[in-house]
């Protein structure tokens, strides 16, 4: 009875606090007038929302929202990381390289310096994967970079409009540095209400391709995912993206479950220098829309990948796996795969060579060292 009743009181402090939320700036805005009607023209919109590829229920078939919240009741072991985690303090506005270079921030933000350019994908540095201050804050030690560390952001890439990727109070400030945004479909009205030039800003359907610099050539490419800030999911598009330049070819993942599109992108756009791939916050619950880390590594070889990069885990706790599970699964689905992978401390800078090359070249120790185990 005892829990029945903390769920009851949960449900509704949870129901009071979204209703409140959704009355201020924060949530963004629905796609209106001349977006709309473009939206409209989507093949992938259909009945009024968005679609992915194949059939995607929210949750696994027989599961329920009441599941849920029973499942984030039970007690769970090493959900957090016991100690502050360990990061490096990057100067990145000096970043210098002939080749290109990336420094994460923990879940799904970090940048990439390339032919000179520096983009930025999905900031988070609020120390909040959600709109209310009692769910998602970020781990002791892992939000150790702010706006004000960025250098001018040539092109800001958001994948698509959740919490955890598209953070109010980081993309306000760095509204002053940002040169161009490349989003998907429908998300742009959320950055155009915040004070964005809509001019800037670039939403793109799967398959279309937007130049930037000349040298810049990002495609949207499918994900298996939703989108939604408010009540009402699916008005705005969920992306990968693929960025190619003269001299590399990256996947940009995003949030997405497994599925057919892996290969079919890695056949029509790879192989890639880098593939950058969620790994962590997943469910069987939720299985539709988000990779396990064996997904993950599969997906990898898929796409065709030189190396991967697990993202989307190392900052936030969203599901109810241990904290280290993500990684210390991808690690070994990698292995039997023989898919190279790269395992960057929060700040560390991992630099890309090449296609042509065989081998990644990164700062020294950083492919060995287990520093999610707190190793010395």
């Amino acid at each position: 009875m005892k829990r029945i009743t903390f769920v009851f009181i949960a449900i509704t402090i949870l129901v009071v606090g979204i209703f409140m939320f959704l009355q201020i700036n924060v949530s963004g805005q629905t796609p209106s007038e001349k977006r709309l009607e473009r939206i409209k023209k989507s093949p992938h919109f259909i009945d009024g929302k968005f679609n992915n590829e194949h059939f995607t229920p929210d949750l696994v078939e027989g599961a329920s929202y009441w599941d849920i919240l029973k499942s984030y009741v039970k007690k769970a072991e090493n959900k957090t990381p016991g100690q502050p985690l360990p990061s490096i303090k990057t100067d990145l506005k000096a970043l210098n390289s002939d080749n290109p270079q990336l420094v994460w921030f923990g879940h799904s933000s970090y940048i990439l310096r390339i032919n000179g350019k520096h983009i930025l994908v999905d900031p988070v540095f609020s120390g909040n994967a959600s709109p209310m201050p009692l769910f998602g804050k970020n781990y002791e030690g892992s939000n150790v970079y702010s706006a004000e560390d960025m250098p001018e952001i040539d092109v800001l890439v958001i994948s698509h409009d959740h919490y955890d990727h598209l953070d109010y109070q980081t993309v306000k400030a760095l509204k002053p540095k940002v040169k161009q945004v490349v989003t998907s479909l429908g998300t742009g009205a959320h950055l155009e209400k915040w004070g964005y030039n809509p001019n800037i800003i670039n939403e793109l359907d799967w398959t279309e391709t937007v130049t930037i610099d000349s040298a810049l050539h990002f495609t949207s490419t499918p994900a298996r995912h939703f989108s939604g800030r408010g009540l009402k999911r699916n008005q705005a598009f969920w992306s990968s993206f693929v960025l190619k330049t003269p001299t590399h070819n990256i996947f940009i993942g995003g949030d997405s479950g497994y599925d057919t599109h892996f290969k079919t992108i890695g056949e029509q756009y790879g192989p890639f220098d880098l593939a950058i791939l969620e790994c962590g916050q997943y469910n069987y619950l939720w299985k539709y829309i988000h990779t396990t880390p064996e997904e993950t590594a599969l997906a990898a070889t898929d796409l065709k990948a030189k190396l991967l990069l697990p993202v989307h885990w190392g900052k936030f706790t969203l599901a109810m796996h241990p904290w280290t599970d993500p990684i210390e699964r991808v690690i070994k689905k990698a292995e039997e795969l023989n898919q190279p992978i790269v395992i960057p401390m929060i700040g560390e800078v991992v630099e890309i060579s090449p296609l042509t090359e065989t081998s990644h070249r990164t700062k020294e120790g950083i492919s060995n060292k287990k520093w999610w185990r707190f190793e010395k």
